[in-house]
């Protein structure tokens, strides 16, 4: 490998640098370094992506106790996959998780494929998360950058650009690959060290750069958190919406599917409407004779815009659902006995509080 003009050490050095320190402060474990497979090396680097150690270590324990294999994972409805998944947030990760893993098991007979490109075209894995299933689990020597490892190197070389930029990821993909060793178990070792070493050492914040194996060479020690420069910020917008809060015997809750494509996927939630009230709840407060009750105003936030979320009480007493809404896949929660569906954060929410209030509705 060409070693980049601004490469601060030569890659066998560098490399063992971090290995050393790997070996005596690294973290050696966690469940998915335990009986190390494709398959559960691929869970826990889907599950880790945007979300920390600490809160993926429950969960995926939860999911390998549910689906220890991969055939397990395909054969199982989607439903309950993103059951499981409530609460970490991204469904589209799980989404994928379950269309990989039927791809896997009938294109590949449950077998994970051993090249990076074959790797790449499964939904949901990109260069670095297949890098790191067929350097960890199968020790082929790829390299990593994920989110801990591109604050590394670009630290370390003083990378003022946002790691988004094209040019920059792909100078932060040049040093990846130059320091990544060529040796297989060393490069398995090295994947997870330099997860480690920003994890725990490199921080996005206050950094503990005395204890870095990479500090004597660190171009950007003297003030890290200018490294990696940012996106520039812009405001975001807004959008508002009403989740109506259809509730019977003051237990059961009226629940709807949402589409698999668009924000929250396949997951399922209150009826909804933007701004007018649709005609289905304007006939329902009509026959039932009864007003919304105001019950919950919160803001939530995705990536792009902030969403504005007005939850209104509708007690009814009905058998017979509008067909407006009879027509989409839904169903009556129990909030005593819940179904085990997938669950937006809002919903699970809104559901708490209705199991905490509901008695008095």
């Amino acid at each position: 490998m060409t070693k980049p003009n601004q490469a601060v050490l030569d890659a066998s050095t560098f490399h063992t640098r971090v290995l050393s320190w790997f070996q005596q402060y690294g973290r050696h474990n966690l469940p998915w370094q335990q009986d190390i497979t494709p398959y559960r090396v691929w869970i826990s680097e889907i599950m880790l992506q945007q979300t920390q150690v600490t809160t993926v270590v429950p969960y995926f324990t939860a999911f390998m106790t549910r689906f220890p294999t991969i055939l397990d994972l395909a054969k199982a409805p989607l439903d309950e996959v993103l059951h499981l998944w409530t609460g970490l947030g991204y469904y589209a990760r799980a989404r994928n998780l379950h269309r990989t893993a039927i791809v896997i098991t009938e294109k590949y007979q449950g077998h994970f494929p051993k090249t990076l490109d074959e790797m790449m075209s499964l939904p949901g894995i990109g260069r670095s998360t297949a890098g790191a299933i067929l350097s960890i689990a199968l020790e082929e020597p790829h390299s990593i950058l994920d989110g801990n490892v591109k604050r590394v190197l670009a630290r370390v070389h003083a990378v003022d650009t946002w790691p988004g930029d094209k040019k920059t990821n792909e100078f932060l993909w040049k040093l990846a690959d130059y320091y990544t060793p060529a040796k297989p178990k060393e490069a398995a070792d090295y994947t997870q060290a330099m997860m480690d070493l920003g994890a725990m050492i490199c921080r996005r914040t206050k950094p503990l750069c005395s204890l870095c194996p990479l500090e004597s060479n660190c171009l950007g020690k003297q003030n890290p958190a200018q490294f990696p420069g940012r996106k520039l910020k812009r405001a975001l917008p807004v959008k508002k919406t009403h989740m109506i809060l259809l509730m019977r015997n003051t237990e059961e809750v009226l629940l709807l599917q949402r589409p698999v494509k668009g924000i929250w996927g396949g997951l399922w939630g209150f009826p909804e409407y933007e701004e007018n009230k649709p005609e289905w709840l304007v006939d329902l407060l009509k026959t039932q004779n009864r007003n919304l009750k105001p019950f919950a105003d919160f803001r939530h936030t995705f990536t792009h815009y902030h969403l504005d979320i007005a939850a209104r009480l509708l007690p009814v007493k009905m058998i017979r659902l509008p067909p407006s809404l009879a027509n989409q896949n839904h169903l009556w929660y129990h909030i005593s006995a819940p179904a085990a569906v997938g669950l937006a954060a809002p919903v699970k929410m809104l559901l708490k509080q209705l199991a905490k209030t509901g008695s008095m509705v």
